[in-house]
């Protein structure tokens, strides 16, 4: 692979609950090089200290996510040469989240918004019962693998600027969650689910402004979920069910 001796100026966001500030680096730039890359070597070669999120490398697990010049991204799947500005790059923590140090953002608040959206499958059958049919055709189906393939990344939740101005939000990610569920004929925790889905921290709160769509790795639409959401809510109100 040939190298380029080009220099990358790195800022990186270093500190922790308390506060911190973007701190330049200067790291050699790479042919096919990603973001994950340059943090990798920033930690190896400059400051074992910095503190990041990653395991798989590969753009499965969506746990590498920070922000690469103010845009959420998975930073093994961007590439420099995608991003990059006058050899320039800022990398800072995922935005609408605490940092616990440096580069990884808390994501307790991010998973208990999936809870609070009743974003877990409630069955009504068990192990001996026989496997329900469902038809791969059906509305509802098609409804809900649409939506299915969500990772929990965060990614979503980041770039979403409702959460931003209302921290109590339940977000795109949560949301998207609850209409698979909606869709699921297996389930059975309906009323509680359009319960919390309709409630003030619910879809509702969602301006369609689509960031979710737009940045999101696995090429889902929240935004289209949280419609469908909300027309749910409307004809539950109308009928007197919630």
């Amino acid at each position: 692979m040939q190298e380029s001796t080009d220099i990358l100026e790195v800022g990186v966001w270093r500190g922790d609950v308390t506060g911190g500030q973007l701190v330049s680096y200067q790291v050699p730039r790479q042919s096919s090089q990603t973001i994950l890359d340059v943090v990798t070597w920033i930690q190896r070669e400059l400051d074992p200290g910095l503190s990041y999120r990653f395991s798989c490398r590969v753009g499965m697990c969506g746990s590498c996510a920070m922000m690469v010049n103010g845009i959420p991204r998975w930073t093994c799947r961007t590439h420099v040469q995608k991003v990059v500005q006058d050899n320039r790059l800022t990398i800072e923590p995922m935005r609408n989240m605490p940092v616990i140090k440096d580069l990884v953002s808390n994501m307790d608040e991010f998973f208990a918004k999936w809870k609070l959206a009743e974003g877990q499958f409630h069955g009504r059958k068990t192990r001996y019962d026989p496997i329900e049919p469902l038809l791969p055709d059906s509305p509802r189906r098609l409804a809900a693998s649409a939506a299915i393939e969500c990772i929990n990344c965060g990614i979503c939740y980041a770039s979403c600027d409702v959460v931003s101005w209302n921290p109590a939000y339940l977000g795109p990610a949560a949301l998207n969650r609850a209409w698979s569920l909606v869709n699921d004929e297996r389930d059975i925790g309906q009323q509680s689910r359009l319960n919390a889905i309709a409630a003030d921290a619910g879809c509702h709160n969602c301006h369609s402004h689509a960031n979710c769509a737009t940045y999101c790795p696995n090429e889902l639409n929240p935004t289209a979920s949280i419609a469908g959401l909300k027309r749910l809510a409307a004809r539950a109100a109308f009928a007197g069910k919630i």
